[in-house]
């Protein structure tokens, strides 16, 4: 090979090396920036913790919190008492020492965390948004704001719906009434976040399945030949997330997630549309070349 040949492979590999570095170097910055929003929003919380843990984390505890007082109305409307919540039976605890202040810091990210995801989002998809070819950018046009969207929506959903839920089955259930239940701050926050956050995960389906079309993965006759056993997974689901024998409880969890399923069978379809759009484009203009 000549000399010449030689060094301009040397500069080749060199250019992507310096570019697969700079790359990096980008991916950075943008995490970094994510994270310093999750700080900034941590900080704010930890300010007002107070405030957060009165009116948001320990509210759900409490018999007079919304959701309780809506279950008591649809009970009237159902004619079905049991659904009411009237009374939680448990105590908060703490027994170590620098338990309050640990779980004061570990609430605060949580909060930083869910408050911070718009941006954070927006940071981690302008490093992945230039890699894509200009038809797959404009297919996932307003990424950011769906995303967005669909997460917060998982996270009222888990708050007022799933998380009292929950803590009222596990609060009000007994092995025997000399039992007394008292659960620890750390458990009872944890539950919280973990069921809120898990629902803003959740409800990225459409996302998924959006990405999954575009790889020719999932097709909308695939999920709708498989849709009774969908139905199926998610009222197991809903069983799993509300431990409450009581049916209307699952349902209340089981009729967003079958919203959820449809709407993205409805993508699944438009992405369908556009590959066949697509396809039929490039063979007229490979029809007209000849």
């Amino acid at each position: 090979m000549p000399l010449d040949q030689e060094l301009e492979n040397e500069e080749e590999e060199t250019g992507n090396e310096m570019s697969f570095i700079g790359h990096l170097e980008e991916l950075r910055w943008h995490v970094i920036r994510a994270a310093g929003s999750i700080l900034v929003f941590a900080i704010l919380a930890f300010v007002y913790i107070k405030e957060i843990y009165h009116y948001v984390i320990i509210a759900p505890s409490q018999p007079d919190f919304w959701t309780y007082k809506m279950l008591c109305k649809l009970a009237v409307v159902v004619n079905y008492d049991d659904l009411c919540i009237k009374a939680l039976n448990f105590k908060l605890q703490t027994i170590g020492m620098g338990d309050q202040f640990t779980m004061s810091m570990t609430s605060s990210v949580i909060a930083g965390l869910i408050f911070a995801f718009p941006y954070a989002f927006w940071e981690i998809w302008r490093f992945i948004r230039p890699g894509l070819k200009p038809s797959e950018r404009k297919s996932a046009r307003g990424a950011v704001f769906y995303v967005t969207f669909l997460f917060f929506s998982g996270v009222l959903f888990g708050y007022y719906v799933v998380t009292p839920l929950a803590i009222n089955f596990l609060a009000n259930f007994t092995l025997d009434e000399s039992i007394i239940n008292e659960f620890s701050l750390a458990s009872y926050i944890s539950l919280v976040a973990t069921l809120t956050l898990a629902c803003g995960v959740a409800f990225q389906l459409p996302i998924v399945v959006f990405v999954l079309s575009k790889v020719g993965v999932l097709t909308p006759s695939f999920m709708r030949e498989y849709r009774k056993h969908a139905m199926i997974v998610i009222l197991i689901v809903a069983a799993v997330i509300t431990p409450s024998p009581d049916i209307y409880s699952q349902v209340l969890v089981a009729i967003p997630l079958f919203i959820l399923f449809e709407v993205s069978i409805l993508v699944s379809a438009k992405v369908e549309r556009e590959k066949l759009k697509e396809e039929k484009r490039l063979a007229t203009l490979g029809g007209s070349d000849l």
